[in-house]
């Protein structure tokens, strides 16, 4: 009898060990938030801190004075560029970036005091063809269940006005450009939000249309001609908003000493051709992406614009290396895409991006301490913005020590519409530099002859700069 109590016993306590331990595992128990709380000294000097942090601005808490008057604007290389672009509220900076390492050499070709392409010409076409390749995608999945990944995927986000390198040359190789004279700026195109949300409510409602059609196991032809009719709605969204894109128009230039040219009319694809000596095939996409293995060739599905376009494929190599592409690049006058984590240690009142911008281990006495493959497989940092990379300087050495930036936020934002990187930042927070292929080397170009190694569309690299 009494060893069947103790087994009785036995019994009991492991059933009130098991409902304990399932009530605490991994709960805040009162013992817990006591230790926790330990951490929080509630002395004088603690209360001093709260009524700093909690009534000011973290970034003017953490900036660090000593930083400020170190940096200068002076650099030993740089390319000459002319004019300062304004993306204004839209996520439109890869294609001001691509277009901004263009025109300066428009500008020497023809001896302009200035020149821009323009930005709502190429946008307007941007916006039709992704709308199409969404069209595209959702009945290549139409099969497929709704919360299929890809799925999701796409209709998160039908369209928007974000990019990369490759976009913009998939717009320039099949739609050419325009000069801004032919096809100006409006609201809609400088304020992307409002149209992009109404775009994507119609693309959605489409989409669930056509995925209905492939379920019922409509006819392609039928389907085909649906999305037709779609992609007209779209179209007629953009023209009332941005306008519709000139097919011909007239152009004509003053140059630096005030003589006017002859005016000549084109097409957008014959003007591009004239004004711009350069083949777009000829530059390569670097990366840094230290979370992946270097020296490999990498592909990212469905990282374009246009359904028949390219996706974004790029070599990972590290910063150090393309950092010497990049030095060879700006001494020759050539300027480049460039795209990066902008928002992070960014004084934009002093135009400065610095690893000892902001402190704020000081702050908490707290260390952050992630380095940068970290911060991608976290989701802490990824490619965000895209600039025009213009100028570079250095040591006795010839090696770098901090980088110019061009910005399309326009002349009066950070020093005079430019941003200085410390070479310190630059090796965290770069992620991509788009280089003429003449100042890549062989080892580096023979890495474009591998398989590229296809990534999901919803890999981290996949955010598109905006």
């Amino acid at each position: 009898m009494n060893k069947i109590k103790l087994i009785s016993f036995l019994i009991l306590l492991s059933c009130i060990s098991t409902i304990s331990f399932s009530q605490t595992n991994g709960t805040i128990t009162p013992d817990m938030l006591k230790q926790i709380k330990q951490s929080f000294k509630n002395n004088t000097h603690s209360k001093a801190l709260t009524n700093a942090i909690s009534n000011n601005d973290l970034k003017k808490l953490t900036l660090n004075r000593d930083n400020i008057d170190k940096a200068d604007h002076y650099f030993k290389y740089k390319v000459k560029v002319k004019g300062i672009t304004d993306q204004k509220s839209s996520g439109r900076c890869w294609m001001f970036s691509g277009l901004n390492v263009l025109r300066p050499k428009v500008i020497e070709k023809y001896n302009l005091s200035d020149f821009e392409f323009s930005e709502s010409y190429l946008y307007f076409w941007d916006q039709l063809e992704k709308a199409n390749l969404f069209l595209e995608i959702v009945m290549k999945t139409g099969d497929k269940p709704i919360d299929d990944r890809t799925v999701q995927w796409a209709f998160r986000y039908p369209v928007n006005d974000g990019g990369v390198w490759n976009s913009l040359t998939n717009l320039l190789i099949k739609y050419g450009a325009v000069p801004k004279s032919a096809m100006s700026e409006t609201h809609s195109s400088n304020n992307t939000r409002y149209m992009s949300r109404i775009l994507n409510l119609k693309l959605r409602e489409d989409g669930l249309e056509l995925r209905e059609m492939v379920a019922k196991k409509a006819k392609s032809d039928k389907i085909e001609k649906r999305k037709v009719e779609m992609l007209g709605d779209i179209y007629k969204i953009l023209a009332y908003n941005i306008g519709e894109p000139p097919s011909e128009f007239t152009w004509r230039y003053k140059d630096d000493k005030d003589s006017i040219s002859q005016k000549k009319t084109y097409t957008p694809r014959s003007f591009l051709k004239e004004v711009l000596d350069v083949n777009l095939n000829d530059y390569v996409l670097l990366m840094d992406d230290p979370s992946r293995p270097y020296n490999k060739l990498y592909e990212i599905q469905y990282d374009r614009n246009i359904q028949e376009g390219k996706n974004w494929v790029y070599i990972n190599i590290p910063a150090s290396e393309i950092k010497k592409f990049a030095l060879q690049s700006i001494k020759n006058n050539e300027a480049m895409y460039f795209s990066c984590d902008v928002g992070k240690q960014l004084n934009k009142d002093a135009g400065l991006l610095s690893m000892d911008n902001y402190d704020y281990s000081a702050l908490y006495n707290i260390n952050f301490g992630m380095n940068k493959k970290e911060r991608i497989l976290s989701r802490q940092s990824g490619s965000s913005h895209g600039m025009a990379l213009v100028g570079v300087d250095v040591d006795e050495n010839d090696s770098p020590t901090k980088w110019l930036i061009e910005n399309s936020w326009g002349a009066k934002a950070a020093y005079n519409g430019y941003l200085t990187a410390t070479d310190k930042w630059f090796d965290e927070y770069m992620f991509r530099v788009v280089v003429d292929k003449k100042f890549v080397d062989a080892k580096t170009l023979k890495i474009l002859k591998q398989k590229p190694t296809l990534l999901p569309p919803w890999d981290p690299m996949f955010t598109p700069d905006n």
